[in-house]
Order: structure tokens, then C-alpha cells, then sequence
């Protein structure tokens, strides 16, 4: 990196992906990249090898309470500060507690020794009008909420005849308000939108065992950006490491985001299938990250479009589409659209509005309807030979009356229906509840996805589920979508603080 680069640029680089340097001549690991290593000299300059510990599992040697921060943290205060050491590298990486709130008793002893895994965040708060600031120097726990997984990359082998999905990933916070009987996930102070779709896209190259330089194009479909113009993809893509490292920092990789509602994501989905197919028919492999991410935005109860405040939740559901080494090949697809405006933020506006009674009629159920039909029709398929079926998922109510108007069961679309544990993921909602039935789903199952996003329109899937799922999610399955439903480490808010959560730091 050079000189002449914006500061946040240069940081952002580095603590991002936690990126550093090995001396090949003495071995000796570095945090930070460095051009020579001080103890081998000039032998070592520009032999320099670049490396990255955003995968890595350390233990946190000794912390401290910081309760009277600078004004950039004073939001997050007070919080754990602590020195992480990297067993396996023999480095020690300085790094805040995140995901937790911190009382008035803090004992070190009661936090120094344990194993910890680091996570992407924001770094501290900032006015409007600024770079929002990221880094991998906060960590979690393994033995709580977030698990360490190991990352290990393995060559493709096995060309698929249909493309489809070769990873999946869902990603939530631990954090949740409950009211009567449905739950809903709340992003920590330091989470959004962009910290949302690295940490999933981080967990579907996991599953997938894929290394980052192999995906050749990324999409986020999202409509809770902090950016009105700067795309969430271009972060992704570097955390990640998508792409050829072309130096300087710059990746070979096409990124970009997407907006359409909560379809912004599906959308893309038959766009990475069908350059998987056009690129296989060239005899090349080709892989595609698609994410739904999103801060579901809704106006506190006592202003105009707070009912929505009681179906909002956070967080994202990342796929890997490619045409090597395929879980779930896609089938066919058929999309709708009308304009039928039963959902809008305008431009300037932070929160949304929608247009009552007509969500469900003529929006939600005429487009989803009319595209899970009309595919159906297209694939000689009834809803008896359909397995699973997916629909976008605003409430509880909608996508069973949606199933039972399509001639499905009520089993057949139950496994799907997160949005009593994690609210309406606005992006990332059908997403996650196919990222349910894929963690149960068995070879050769087929599965009807179909989104919806307000403006209008629905895209509708048929995927079918090959034996080689079996392998790939058991390596994530330690942070699976029935871990992040059912855990005994999630914490529950009151409306105030799920309020002061939501707007962020």
C-alpha cells in the first residue's frame, strides 16, 4: 500500500483481514506486514511473504475495563480491551471485546485464559457524513455464542452438469428482543449491514472450502447500506479476499451491490447461475458469492411506519453459486414483477413506509403466487413433488397462507420459517429459510424458493439437493441455522436498548 492512499484505506487493509507478514528464511510471523524481518535483515528484504489471521483461533492473555474511552468509543463503553496471542503463529494482537455488555464487576480472572476467535466490526463511531471504520480486531468467545470453525481450503473436483449452490452460510447476532411468542435478532452497537454480509460470506467459503481468490464475482443485495452511494461488495471483497490478488491491494473481481427489496439477493441468483453455466460450457470454473444483508429498518412505534418495528431482525445469508462441486443444483427459475408500490423509503427518508392492508393483496401473495405457478407449470412439477417450499417471510402469517393457496402442506413449509426466531431478514429472509432446509434437507430432495420484494415482483427456484450436502454443511454445522434459533447464550434486550442497538454506534 502507498503512502498517498486515504489513512482509513491503509488501516482498513490491514486490521480488516488482520493481515501480516512470514520471513521465508527464519519462519518468524509478524502482525502487520512488514518489508524486511528484524531479525534476519537485509537478507529478508522483499522476501517478505504476505499472510492473514482473520481465520484464526487465539486466547486472551490479559484485559482490562475500559470505562472512560475517547469520544469515538464512548458509545461502546465500557469494554474489554485485551492482548490476543495467536498460539499457532506465536504473535500477540491487541483487540476489544465485542458482543458484550459490560457490567460494574469486572474481574480479569474471569476472562483471561479463554480461547477467543475474532470478528469484523466496526471500530468506533463517527458523524453522518464520514468513512465508516471496520476492523478484525475485536473478538468473541468460542466457548459462547460463536464457535471457532477451522477454514480449510480444497482444490474443486467435480464438474457439475447443472450450476447451483457449492456454500451457504446464515449469519445472526446474539442479540435478541422477544415479545410474547416471537423473537427477533438485534445487531450489536458496532454491527450493520456490512459486518453482517462479511461474517456470513466468511462462513459459506468455510463450508464451501473454498479459497477466496476463486470466487470471480460477488453480489449484496441489501437495502440497509450506510452508504447511499459506496457499494457493501467492494468490502466484501476485500475482508474475503475474493478474486486474483492483482497488488496494491486491488482484487480480479467484479463487485457489486444490489437493490430490490428483500429479492435484492435472490435476484442474482439466476444471474450466477447462468455465467456458471455459460463459463462451464467453456470448460472453466466459475464461482459466485451472492449475499442478502440487511439492518431491517423501521421507525421507532410512535412515529408513522412503526408497526414494522414489531417484524424487523438483523443479519445476512450468503450463497456460493458456481458449477464445480455442487450441494444443490438450480434447476429453473421464473421471475415476476409489477409496479406496485406497497413499501418505499424515499430518497433523504431513514425509515420506510408501506401501504397497509395492500402488502398482502395485491403484493405479497399475487407475486408469489403467480411465480411459484408459473414455474411449477414450467417443470411439469405439482406441490406433491416438491419437498420444501420457501416463500419470503414478513410475518408468520403470510407464507403459510401463501403455501396453503399453492396446494402445500403445512410440514412442507414450516422447516423454512425462521422469522419467529430472527424477524423479517428484508434481503436475507427467503435466504435464510432455504439456509434451514439445506441444514436438514436430504439428496435429491427438491426445494421451491420463492422470494418477494415490495416494488413488486418474486423469483421463484427449483433446487434439487445432491449427496455431496452431507459433507459440506457438517463444517459448519457448529454455527448452523438451528444453533443461531435455539442457543443458550443469546441475550435478550428491552425495547430501549433494542432500540439504542439498532441505530448503531
Amino acid at each position: 500500500m502507498v503512502s498517498s492512499e486515504p489513512i482509513e484505506r491503509r488501516v482498513s487493509y490491514i486490521s480488516d483481514r488482520l493481515r501480516g507478514s512470514i520471513c521465508p528464511i527464519c519462519g518468524r510471523r509478524y502482525f502487520k506486514p512488514r518489508y524486511y524481518c528484524p531479525k534476519c535483515g537485509r537478507k529478508s528484504m522483499g522476501k517478505m511473504e504476505e499472510t492473514s489471521y482473520l481465520y484464526s483461533k487465539g486466547v486472551l492473555e490479559v484485559c482490562t475495563l475500559i470505562d472512560d474511552p475517547t469520544n469515538k468509543f464512548r458509545t461502546l463503553s465500557p469494554y474489554i480491551y485485551g492482548i490476543v496471542r495467536i498460539p499457532d503463529a506465536d504473535i500477540r494482537i491487541p483487540a476489544r471485546l465485542t458482543d458484550h455488555i459490560q457490567n460494574s464487576q469486572f474481574k480479569p480472572e474471569d476472562y483471561e485464559g479463554r480461547e477467543v476467535v475474532f470478528r469484523f466490526r466496526r471500530r468506533y463511531s463517527t458523524e453522518p457524513h464520514e468513512i465508516v471504520p471496520t476492523t478484525s480486531l475485536t473478538f468473541t468467545f468460542t466457548d459462547e455464542y460463536y464457535p471457532y470453525i477451522p477454514y480449510e481450503t480444497k482444490e474443486p473436483k467435480e464438474p457439475s452438469e447443472k450450476p447451483g449452490i457449492v456454500g451457504y452460510a446464515l449469519y445472526t447476532s446474539r442479540f435478541r428482543i422477544r415479545e410474547g411468542e416471537i423473537e427477533r435478532a438485534v445487531p450489536f452497537l458496532d454491527e450493520d449491514s456490512i459486518t453482517a454480509a462479511v461474517e456470513a460470506g466468511k462462513l459459506a467459503l468455510i463450508q464451501a472450502a473454498l479459497h477466496g481468490w476463486r470466487i470471480k464475482k460477488v453480489y449484496v443485495g441489501t437495502e440497509s447500506n450506510p452508504y447511499a452511494v459506496k457499494p457493501i461488495a467492494s468490502k466484501v471483497a476485500q475482508v474475503l479476499d475474493l478474486g486474483e490478488n492483482l497488488g496494491d491491494g486491488v482484487r480480479g473481481v467484479d463487485a457489486i451491490d444490489t437493490e430490490f427489496a428483500c429479492k435484492a439477493a435472490t435476484s442474482m441468483f439466476k444471474d450466477a447461475a447462468a455465467i456458471s453455466k455459460y463459463m462451464a460450457e467453456r470448460g472453466e470454473e466459475y464461482f459466485t458469492m451472492v449475499i442478502g444483508a440487511d439492518n431491517s429498518q423501521a421507525a421507532p412505534r410512535d412515529q408513522p411506519g412503526g408497526e414494522l418495528d414489531y417484524f424487523v431482525g438483523y443479519g445476512a445469508a450468503a450463497y456460493i453459486i458456481g458449477n464445480m462441486d455442487v450441494i444443490a443444483e438450480i434447476e429453473g427459475w421464473y421471475s415476476v414483477t409489477s409496479d406496485t408500490p406497497d413499501f418505499w423509503r424515499r430518497d433523504g427518508q431513514k425509515y420506510p413506509l408501506h401501504g397497509g392492508r395492500f402488502t398482502g393483496e395485491p403484493a405479497y401473495f399475487k407475486h408469489i403466487i403467480k411465480a411459484a405457478k408459473k414455474l411449477m407449470d414450467k417443470m411439469n412439477l405439482t406441490p406433491k413433488d416438491i419437498n420444501y417450499f420457501v416463500p419470503h417471510q414478513p410475518n408468520a402469517k403470510f407464507p403459510l397462507r401463501a403455501a396453503r393457496r399453492l396446494g402445500f402442506r403445512e410440514e412442507q413449509c414450516i422447516p423454512s420459517l425462521k422469522v419467529t426466531k430472527f424477524g423479517n431478514l428484508y434481503s436475507g429472509s427467503s435466504p435464510a429459510g432455504l439456509a434451514a432446509v439445506l441444514d436438514i434437507a436430504k439428496p435429491y430432495e427438491k426445494i421451491l424458493l420463492t422470494s418477494f420484494g415490495s416494488g413488486a415482483g418474486s423469483d421463484a427456484y427449483l433446487i434439487t439437493v445432491t449427496p455431496k450436502i452431507i459433507e459440506k454443511r457438517k463444517r459448519t454445522e457448529k454455527f448452523n441455522v438451528e444453533w443461531q434459533s435455539s442457543n443458550p447464550h443469546l441475550i435478550y434486550l428491552d425495547y430501549h436498548t433494542y432500540r439504542k442497538f439498532k441505530e448503531g454506534i
